[in-house]
């Protein structure tokens, strides 16, 4: 990771980019999301499905590569460690959804646990903070 962080922080300093604000960051995240999110307007389509679209996988490839960017270069800098943001983040979140517990609710081909049970352990977590 931090051979990404490098390459953008050069970027960025080769631009004179190096002290854009955190919130025109925050802004080109959401609208680079919003752009990756209107690929699937429309459409249920299974993983399988996407992944078998050619077409739809360069253009996730470049909408997700904008989402991606942005959000390293917010993280570069504000000087933060973008494998132990993820790493702490990863950590509160196995502890938040226990994969035992998330694995035996999951909805058939849904990917989630989106039950009753799956709200209540959200409630908790979301009021002991």
């Amino acid at each position: 990771m931090n051979t990404v962080e490098r390459k953008i922080h050069k970027f960025l300093k080769a631009r004179k980019w190096d002290n854009l604000r955190p919130v025109d960051l925050a802004k080109s995240i959401m609208i680079e999301g919003a752009e990756l999110l209107e690929l699937f307007q429309w459409e249920n389509l299974s993983l399988e499905e996407v992944k078998a679209n050619k077409v739809k996988m360069e253009e996730i490839k470049s909408e997700l590569a904008d989402v991606l960017i942005y959000a390293i270069q917010m993280s570069v800098l504000l000087g933060l460690s973008v494998e132990k943001i993820i790493n702490d983040k990863l950590s509160k979140v196995n502890k938040k959804y226990p994969a035992k517990l998330m694995r035996s609710k999951a909805k058939k081909d849904s990917g989630s646990g989106a039950d009753s049970k799956y709200w209540t352990i959200k409630k908790t977590y979301r009021s002991n903070k």
